[in-house]
């Protein structure tokens, strides 16, 4: 194997592992919350620093890669590609860590007074990460498309349970401080979403060389 495809293996390599430490935070998180449990919010906030020091790497890696080889084409789209994944990626990781922080302070606090369901979101949203790493990894724009599909359940997992914790708070305005956190937790899983979508429209780019962002209906264009 030439130098050169060894460096984009390993570019490769290295997105792909940074891309299954923010799905395992992602994952945490949600247990953290949903499970109460200390030892996976922990985790998560201890794994921040590795996301953000294999963000610099990919960096670095991009940089050399740009410099030594000056790609084009098909190459030049996984550099532009691998720079916005790698950023999506950091900033999940980010939104992960912040929702293991928010379980962390619930934890000390009264449970709410009505069960909320994080269930379908989580699902939707875990699903959604672990999706678009698959089309990446397969380099599939059928599977990322899917991903672009799925961002319209997460919104409206997302609003029903805002919904809930409206009513909540209108009944029992001394919940309202907790259920405000619980609001905020659904919003950053929500964006959580929106990254992995993020990861979807550039493996569609990557594949067939389409843009698909900032997308206008057919009956509107």
């Amino acid at each position: 194997m030439r130098p050169f495809e060894e460096d984009f293996h390993s570019l490769n390599d290295t997105l792909q592992e940074m891309g299954a430490l923010v799905a395992h935070s992602v994952q945490r998180s949600v247990l953290s919350l949903v499970e109460k449990n200390e030892d996976y919010a922990h985790q998560v906030i201890r794994d921040e620093s590795r996301v953000d020091q294999m963000e610099i790497k990919v960096d670095d890696m991009v940089t050399s890669l740009i410099v030594r080889e000056q790609p084009v084409a098909r190459d030049m789209r996984l550099v532009v590609a691998a720079i916005k994944i790698t950023t999506d990626l950091e900033r999940m990781g980010d939104l992960a860590v912040h929702i293991a922080e928010r379980a962390l302070s619930l934890m000390m606090q009264p449970p709410l007074p009505e069960p909320i369901n994080f269930g379908d979101l989580a699902n939707l949203v875990e699903a959604m990460v672990l999706g678009s790493l698959d089309s990446f990894v397969k380099r599939d724009a059928q599977i990322a498309r899917g991903i672009l599909a799925a961002d319209d359940a997460v919104d409206k997992a997302r609003k029903n349970i805002q919904h809930q914790l409206i009513d909540l708070m209108h009944k029992d305005p001394a919940a309202i401080a907790r259920a405000l956190d619980y609001l905020i937790v659904a919003r950053k899983l929500e964006r959580i979403g929106d990254h992995a979508t993020n990861i979807a429209e550039d493996v569609i780019f990557l594949a067939q060389g389409v843009d698909v962002r900032h997308r206008v209906p057919a009956e509107v264009a």
